[in-house]
């Protein structure tokens, strides 16, 4: 499988952790936290800390509130549409570069990887007509698009550009695979008006069309997150 290559260090993981902990409510907002806690608790010395407590007060997720102690940030709707606004756009970028770049080879495998979704796709709304459980595939299938999704990442051939994106995201990757797959158990519809956008993109990336393939992937990831986050306000 290709997958962007990039180059993480300590401070980078340290940061990612404490960042998918306050996603997905593991840090509470107000909650305090020091920078021995954090190490302790994510097994790393207090360098990597201080660097990830730094770059989370930038990101406005935590707010210092001593020399050592820092608080969980409240983030408001604005800043969150914000920072979903940021993140739209990045995918959107990761989109135009794989169209300018990606290999045949990439292209296939695209292709391929759908091919594997439309077929879980289809046992899934056989089994729902059943009245059979489906968990097992929702989880498969969900495996399948983030491998789409890392496969685009990988025709970009930009890890900076990717890195970002990364560093972006509203959802951590676990905070945003355990949500949908709570919807899709839900309402097996859920996302199903977006599906067909991916075989588009491949289309456009083949046809080396970089306007197009960054206004698919732009008006997906802004209808994912919109559904997302007006559900997240009504839970």
């Amino acid at each position: 499988m290709e997958s962007p290559v990039t180059t993480e260090t300590l401070a980078d993981r340290t940061y990612r952790a404490v960042q998918a902990a306050i996603a997905a409510g593991e840090l509470s907002p107000g909650e305090k936290v020091t920078e021995r806690g954090l190490a302790e608790r994510f097994s790393v010395s207090p360098t990597p800390v201080r660097e990830a407590i730094r770059r989370l007060e930038q990101d406005g997720l935590i707010e210092r509130a001593g020399p050592r102690t820092v608080v969980v940030a409240a983030i408001g709707d604005t800043a969150i549409q914000d920072l979903a606004e940021v993140e739209v756009a990045l995918r959107g970028l990761v989109a135009r570069f794989a169209a300018r770049h990606a290999t045949p080879a990439q292209l296939d495998r695209l292709d391929t990887i759908l091919d594997e979704a439309d077929d879980l796709v289809i046992v899934m709304r056989q089994r729902h007509s059943a009245g059979q459980p489906i968990d097992r595939y929702v989880g498969t299938l969900l495996d399948t698009i983030q491998r789409f999704n890392d496969t685009v990442s990988a025709c970009a051939g930009n890890p900076v550009l990717v890195r970002l994106l990364e560093q972006s995201r509203v959802f951590s990757r676990d905070e945003r695979r355990s949500r949908i797959h709570e919807h899709v158990l839900a309402d097996d519809r859920f996302g199903a008006d977006r599906y067909s956008s991916h075989r588009a993109l491949v289309h456009a990336l083949r046809d080396g069309d970089a306007a197009k393939a960054e206004e698919i992937v732009m008006r997906d990831a802004r209808g994912g997150l919109d559904d997302l986050l007006r559900r997240e306000v009504r839970s």
